[in-house]
């Protein structure tokens, strides 16, 4: 039986919706209507201004390949986690430690996992996190004059509406994949967005757990359909090879003395794009010249060899499998009420790209 995303190719997805105009401050009105005043001073942190450098969709704003309709930085998604945290739980540890979730974040986002060899977890980048709050003389001041201390805040892993382990729902779950799909795709309309965050409600999951989850099943399964949708674009040959080759140019730039580990976590990606430009190897500028120029790539059963840059990787699988409560108070996966639901999960899941992603060098 051919699965259903074979068809989806990464033209086709990026051309599956008509060009829209979003309004940010009208999204994030969506997330909580009442924005809590204490968060203004912590956004105004220098460890929080930093992200307004760092895009969410990890470098590739600066590629050809793509055509992301908007940026949209990890300063943008950590205000966004922190809001939808607050909307359902008005704690305010754990909508701070929503909105330091991504302080740690390097160059280029979840790039630096690649560089790492972390492409199928995309974690390696959350282990400083604890160390940067606590060490935020700042922050911790600030943090003190709230009632609250570092260890609240330094790890939203523990406050499971904040965070939790895939399939599931979570803040930052929801948060990064409306933008995601809003700009890779153009897949939702802000009434869209409405329609679906407002039918969200924290229920108890199988173990007893809080979790976000919906409560009827034609948004759950829209919600769930056009997470699994952007998830596809984030599986495609394309996206894998677009962040190998930032991580190849990024690694190649620390080896070539242009970028230190600490300007990875100092510089903004435009500061970085254009040390890559004007200095290094000739070897750096061939990858940094097909980077930016690449407008499709190859996809191959063989590694194609020289004069390609080419990958054979597996990555992380984002998609969602959320509670459903039925209209009796039960609650259960969607998967096991929506064979819609089901299909698309499953297909997803078994989806496999050709072994091989390559593009000719530049």
């Amino acid at each position: 039986m051919q699965n259903q995303f074979d068809d989806f190719t990464w033209e086709k997805m990026l051309n599956l919706f008509p060009v829209r105009n979003y309004d940010i401050s009208e999204y994030f009105k969506i997330l909580s209507p009442d924005f809590p005043d204490f968060l203004t001073k912590y956004l105004e942190l220098p460890a929080m201004q930093r992200l307004k450098g760092i895009g969410l969709l990890c470098g590739t704003d600066w590629t050809a390949l793509y055509k992301n309709r908007f940026y949209y930085s990890r300063f943008d998604h950590s205000l966004g986690v922190a809001l939808i945290v607050w909307h359902f739980t008005h704690d305010k540890k754990q909508c701070l430690a929503g909105l330091f979730h991504d302080l740690s974040t390097p160059l280029f986002s979840h790039v630096a996992d690649f560089r790492k060899g972390d492409a199928l977890t995309q974690s390696a980048t959350e282990e400083p996190n604890k160390a940067i709050i606590k060490n935020d003389a700042e922050l911790c001041r600030l943090l003190k004059t709230d009632g609250l201390t570092p260890e609240q805040v330094c790890d939203y892993h523990v406050y499971p509406v904040a965070d939790n382990e895939i399939p599931q729902l979570s803040a930052d779950r929801l948060e990064y994949m409306f933008p995601s799909g809003m700009s890779l795709e153009g897949s939702w309309t802000m009434d869209e967005i409405s329609r679906v965050y407002n039918n969200l409600a924290v229920l108890k999951n199988e173990q007893g757990i809080d979790e976000l989850g919906f409560l009827s099943k034609e948004c759950a399964e829209l919600y769930t359909y056009r997470f699994c949708m952007t998830g596809h674009v984030l599986q495609l040959n394309e996206n894998k090879l677009t962040l190998s080759l930032l991580a190849k140019i990024t690694a190649l730039a620390i080896e070539e003395g242009l970028l230190t580990e600490e300007d990875c976590m100092r510089l903004s990606e435009k500061e970085a794009m254009e040390r890559f430009e004007k200095k290094g190897s000739e070897n750096l500028k061939r990858y940094f010249r097909t980077f930016i120029g690449m407008t499709s790539i190859s996809h191959l059963q063989n590694d194609p060899g020289r004069d390609y840059f080419s990958v054979n990787i597996k990555v992380k699988q984002r998609y969602i499998n959320p509670l459903l409560q039925a209209s009796d108070g039960s609650v259960c996966r969607v998967y096991d009420a929506s064979e819609k639901c089901r299909s698309i999960i499953d297909d997803f899941l078994s989806y496999s790209d050709t072994p091989w992603g390559a593009v000719r060098l530049i």
